[in-house]
């Protein structure tokens, strides 16, 4: 029982610190600095703007030991709730030995110069702790979120045998600390409110930037987000942030977008009407002085339409030669026949039908000649005969031909049984040559050579061989004729 009690006391009490760690997210420091071990007291300087060669390493030196365990790793530095910079912190255990007399850590980013600084050791401790293994962390490196830093250690001097290099990578603004406390991470919160009957987007902005006005704006999603109307600027003083945005059409692509009034914000997108699909009909038009059927995509959606001629039942049949790609941009059919039965239809997604499954009639198909896409009428002679009543079959339309997976699966099973023939037969005529071979064995049998020890008169003036009991065959001997 008392062990039950420590256990859960212990539980109890780590649970709360580790929550907290957990949430606080990157660690906090209060200043940046440079820490050496205990003993060590180090002095940082600016490297040389041209720096020396490096120099051979001497007897005295293991060049393969001089550092041990280098970490990187980042920190938090923050002087208000929402004024944090990224800190990046280097930690390095080394051997040291006589002829080194301090480190040199220099870090590069693509587009910035290299910064290198020195560490060096004062005479009097590195005499004193020379031999040992000592510490040197340095946090003072800033770094922005989701950058690439390259690093190099080096000796001082600088040995050219003894050099440690490696890359490290920042955290990015995906991080919910560094959203709520990073100024390039921190884009606001959006929510919004749909009013169908005015078409109005009533936006509400929460969590951004402090002391700092916000933009709003409708776009259309693609490679870039480009205009839809005018922005709309909530000033950091309203009490309430939000604002009241109009829109004409609700399309998949259009969205919110958000970001603070500073230079090279991140920006923050939301998109109330991605699952509106259908709106992207509103694109269809038809021109009748140049007989042109057309599609324009507002919206960039992979995509595939064709025409199709809607029949009394409802199933819209494919024309030959009418199925178009689209991703973005506009597709035309030309030499289209204006008839109220022929329609467009999007064919990226499988649909099921409803189709009869029995033709009961005779009925005369016509087109109208001269057009490259027109309906087909079909006029039916007679009813069906209502006694039997029509099969119900489920097809399954897709966009793709099923030739082409019926055929390669027929070769396949075709000559799979015209293998297994062909090996029935090798088989069969294996068997049987193994049989005659097997009874040629007992015909040579030595027990089938027989000695006939004596002949006997015939009354008839023959010559008759008696049965030999030493015959395996058991056989009657043949009269021999004179």
């Amino acid at each position: 029982m008392i062990l039950w009690a420590v256990l859960l006391l212990s539980h109890c009490r780590l649970g709360p610190s580790g929550a907290a760690a957990e949430s606080t997210g990157l660690e906090r420091i209060g200043t940046c600095g440079t820490r050496c071990s205990q003993g060590l007291h180090c002095k940082v300087r600016p490297d040389y703007l041209f720096p020396p060669q490096c120099l051979a390493a001497t007897d005295a030196l293991n060049t393969s030991s001089v550092f041990h365990n280098i970490s990187l790793s980042t920190v938090m530095r923050c002087e208000g709730r929402q004024k944090c910079s990224l800190h990046l912190r280097m930690e390095t255990v080394l051997q040291l030995a006589e002829p080194i007399r301090g480190l040199s850590i220099c870090t590069a980013t693509a587009g910035m110069m290299v910064n290198c600084q020195i560490f060096s050791f004062t005479r009097s401790s590195r005499e004193r702790m020379s031999g040992s293994q000592v510490e040197v962390e340095h946090d003072c490196t800033t770094v922005s979120p989701n950058q690439r830093v390259q690093v190099m250690v080096k000796t001082v001097p600088s040995y050219c045998d003894i050099t440690w290099s490696g890359t490290y990578d920042a955290p990015d603004c995906s991080s919910g600390d560094l959203r709520r406390h990073v100024p390039e991470c921190i884009t606001g919160r959006l929510s919004y409110d749909v009013n169908p009957e005015k078409r109005e987007l009533s936006v509400s902005v929460s969590e951004m930037l402090d002391d700092h006005n916000y933009h709003l704006r409708l776009c259309y999603k693609d490679f870039i987000c480009s205009g839809a109307g005018p922005n709309a600027l909530i000033k950091k003083e309203e009490p309430v942030k939000s604002a009241t945005l109009p829109y004409s059409q609700p399309l998949p692509c259009l969205c919110i977008e958000g970001w603070s009034a500073v230079m090279d914000a991140p920006r923050v997108q939301l998109c109330p009407f991605k699952d509106r699909l259908e709106e992207l009909w509103f694109g269809v038009a038809f021109d009748p002085l140049e007989e042109t059927l057309s599609w324009e995509l507002v919206c960039p959606v992979p995509t595939g339409v064709a025409l199709c001629q809607k029949r009394g039942d409802g199933v819209c049949v494919d024309l030959p030669q009418a199925f178009r790609n689209v991703t973005s941009g506009k597709v035309a059919f030309t030499e289209v026949d204006p008839h109220p039965q022929l329609c467009m239809k999007e064919k990226n997604r499988a649909v099921s039908l409803n189709l009869t499954g029995e033709l009961c009639n005779s009925c005369v198909q016509v087109r109208r000649l001269g057009m490259k896409y027109a309906a087909t009428v079909v006029h039916c002679v007679e009813l069906c005969n209502q006694s039997s009543p029509p099969r119900s079959v489920v097809v399954r339309q897709t966009s793709r031909d099923m030739t082409w997976v019926i055929v390669p699966v027929g070769v396949c099973l075709s000559g799979i049984i015209m293998a297994t023939l062909v090996l029935h037969v090798l088989l069969t005529v294996y068997q049987r040559r193994k049989q005659k071979e097997h009874g040629n064995e007992k015909q040579t049998d030595p027990a089938l050579d027989c000695v006939v020890p004596a002949l006997q008169a015939h009354p008839h003036g023959g010559i008759l061989v008696p049965d030999s009991p030493q015959c395996g065959n058991a056989e009657k001997a043949n009269l021999i004729s004179q």
